[in-house]
């Protein structure tokens, strides 16, 4: 973060000082609500949780060497006391981010934020000092968090914006105004929370309209092939750039296909030129990433040539997602276990497929959350994906909705051992080490709250007979 006195944030947060000895003692570390990563000259953010209380910490961090506390109480060392410590941290990014005047851009869609978010970093930072949202940091906390990593030598920031309901991307742009708004799609994730797709798009779309219009700069990145948000055009007054393989768009893709080994290359288009992308991810889906990700450095002033090198050159800056991994054995692991949509499954499996041509092909698939009535539907239309794409081995985990996974997939044709269900991750990992073969392929792929990833992990550690590679 710039470095800012105690006294200054005081007056950003509207807050009061307790036990602050010298109210211009300097903040010139990082803002951080875990304790463990408080140092020298850092702000440390006291929230409540529902078991862990930040303030019963407040002592400890100072003795680490930070400068203060953010809370909603007194201490007993230098404290910084608001009514509502995440306003505070809202306001106080607010005041940060319009001070240093960078550009960001804000990011948002049903799937593939991260990976896109990820892209765009890689592509960007050839450029200049570009900060990003790590991981899924994309909410009322991670948001602010990680615009006041940003300091003077910082040209873009990138930040990742999520969404549980109307008004959430309205109210993350309030803290952070972006100049360039990309939404990516309008898809099924979380559609028991929002209550339908038009209420989806209704909140993504917030994002462009929080840009500022074309002569002052706002830039609205929309994805022409989603119909939905190409609509999102009509809702500001921003230039308008779409992408995707449809013939209307400004940034666009041609001769897609995949390697033999399941990476996407194609064409790249842009207004100012073309040029070839061979990329180092999996999945025919990345290429929807990769062209947003194009379609922003664009606007910000890199050519073709340049996109498509930083493209064929990007890797993975996230973990479970896509994580290809090689046993010693020749098995091969995917870990996407971060998260599942309807949108999102279906790629994956696609890129297994892809991946497995001539190999023994297994989906170890588990619940996708928050589907609210669509749940059944969707559930049953990924089994019967499955089948359709001749996966050899369908492993459903878990209770109802894995149930209705291998339904699915049994009434499509899928009959015998083709597919199975079974309990949880322990049973799905007892299966799998009795039953994998040499040069077979694992998918690992569910909602974040089944915990998927520890089937990967231990299938990792049983083929350690040697260092595994990581391709």
């Amino acid at each position: 973060m710039i470095t800012l006195s105690l006294a200054e944030i005081a007056e950003v947060v509207g807050g009061r000082m307790h036990d602050i000895p010298d109210a211009s003692a300097q903040v010139t570390g990082p803002v951080v609500r875990d304790s463990r990563e408080a140092g020298p000259g850092s702000l440390f953010v006291a929230f409540v949780g529902e078991r862990v209380d930040g303030h019963d910490f407040a002592s400890a961090v100072v003795e680490a060497g930070a400068a203060a506390v953010l809370g909603s109480r007194p201490v007993g060392v230098p404290a910084i006391v608001v009514d509502d410590v995440q306003a505070a941290l809202g306001a106080l990014a607010r005041h940060v981010v319009r001070r240093l005047g960078t550009t960001l851009v804000a990011l948002t869609g049903s799937a593939g934020k991260t990976s896109t978010k990820d892209l765009i970093a890689q592509v960007l930072r050839r450029m200049a000092p570009t900060v990003f949202t790590p991981g899924s940091m994309n909410n009322e906390v991670g948001l602010p968090l990680t615009a006041l990593t940003a300091t003077e030598e910082t040209k873009f920031l990138v930040l990742e914006m999520g969404a549980r309901g109307i008004g959430h991307i309205r109210y993350l742009c309030e803290l952070t105004p972006p100049k360039v708004g990309l939404v990516l799609n309008v898809g099924s994730a979380h559609i028991g929370e929002f209550g339908g797709r038009d209420q989806i798009a209704q909140a993504k779309g917030e994002l462009v309209e929080a840009l500022l219009p074309a002569e002052e700069g706002g830039t609205a990145i929309l994805n022409a092939d989603d119909a939905l948000v190409r609509a999102m055009a009509s809702r500001t007054k921003a230039k308008v750039i779409l992408f995707g393989e449809s013939d209307e768009a400004d940034v666009r893709a041609e001769n897609v296909r995949l390697t033999d080994s399941g990476q996407p290359s194609f064409r790249l288009h842009t207004p100012s030129g073309a040029s070839d992308v061979t990329m180092r991810l999996y999945g025919e889906h990345h290429v929807s990433n990769a062209l947003a990700a194009a379609a922003v450095a664009h606007e910000l002033g890199m050519s073709a040539d340049e996109i498509a090198t930083a493209l064929s050159e990007a890797g993975s800056l996230s973990r479970w997602r896509m994580e290809v991994t090689e046993r010693p054995d020749g098995v091969t692991v995917v870990n996407d276990a971060y998260n599942a949509n309807p949108e999102s499954m279906k790629a994956a499996l696609r890129a297994l497929v892809a991946m497995g041509k001539g190999r023994r092909t297994w989906a170890v698939l588990g619940k996708m959350a928050e589907l609210g009535d669509e749940a059944l539907a969707e559930h049953d239309a990924v089994g019967r994906l499955a089948v359709r794409l001749n996966v050899s081995k369908l492993v459903a985990v878990g209770g109802r909705e894995a149930r209705w996974l291998q339904l699915g997939a049994y009434n499509e044709g899928s009959w015998g051992e083709e597919s199975v269900h079974v309990s949880d991750a322990q049973a799905a990992v007892d299966l799998l080490r009795s039953e994998l073969r040499p040069g077979d392929v694992v998918l690992v792929k569910a909602s974040r709250s089944v915990g998927l990833e520890s089937v990967a992990s231990a299938l990792l550690e049983t083929g350690a007979e040697g260092e595994v590679a990581a391709r």
